[in-house]
């Protein structure tokens, strides 16, 4: 299946009540999309990063009661999981894509990674563009523009906050006529991902001690 953009009907998803009902719509109008999309960023990232990357897709296994407000693809360079890694994301909530390139709070040396970013904070902030936001939290819709943050303040709460996270990229509103371009989306995400692959290889001085 190649991608062929994102529609109204997969934002409605979200308004589906019922876990049950919404995550049978989340696998039939979705997940196919993810894996489209997944396939061809597990490529280029791999690429770029000069070895195998691994698509994960959210399974929201864990959920017994209340729906998924988002849903969401994850590419790492690891095949059991990312939420322990750096990793990048594409996923919707119901009024915004989101591509993220995330460090979120599982991550065990995200400690280690904050001071690398802190000791080069003047490249981190360079490589950022101005258009682009960042998020603490990737379980809240809220990000913040990058002309709206101090970075440094940002990078020393991900630092000394056991639950901090540093998430950055762009969200692009549903209703944004470029989500229904396959290519011109798939475009957008290579570049977004490629702009902020230095902070990826960055955050790998730190090595994990997960294997």
């Amino acid at each position: 299946m190649s991608f062929t953009g994102f529609t109204k009907e997969d934002f409605d998803v979200f308004m589906i009540d019922g876990l049950e009902a919404r995550m049978e719509a989340i696998e039939e109008r979705i997940r196919p999309k993810f894996r489209a999309i997944g396939q061809l960023l597990t490529d280029e990232l791999s690429t770029l990063a000069g070895n195998e990357m691994f698509l994960h897709i959210a399974k929201h296994a864990r959920r017994t009661v209340n729906a998924p407000q988002d849903t969401w693809l994850a590419i790492a360079a690891n095949k059991r999981g990312y939420k322990q890694h750096p990793h990048f994301q594409v996923g919707l909530f119901d009024d915004h894509v989101f591509i993220w390139l995330a460090f979120i709070y599982e991550l065990p040396n995200k400690t280690e990674m904050a001071k690398t970013f802190l000791k080069n904070l003047k490249t981190v902030k360079a490589t950022i563009p101005a258009d682009y936001v960042v998020s603490l939290d990737h379980m809240k819709k809220e990000s913040a523009s990058m002309n709206d943050i101090n970075m440094k303040d940002t990078l020393e709460r991900f630092r000394d906050v056991k639950k901090a996270e540093f998430l950055v990229g762009r969200h692009i509103a549903a209703n944004d006529p470029l989500l229904s371009d396959g290519d011109a989306f798939m475009s957008l995400v290579e570049d977004t991902f490629k702009t902020l692959f230095p902070l990826y290889k960055m955050s790998l001085q730190q090595k994990s001690v997960l294997v």
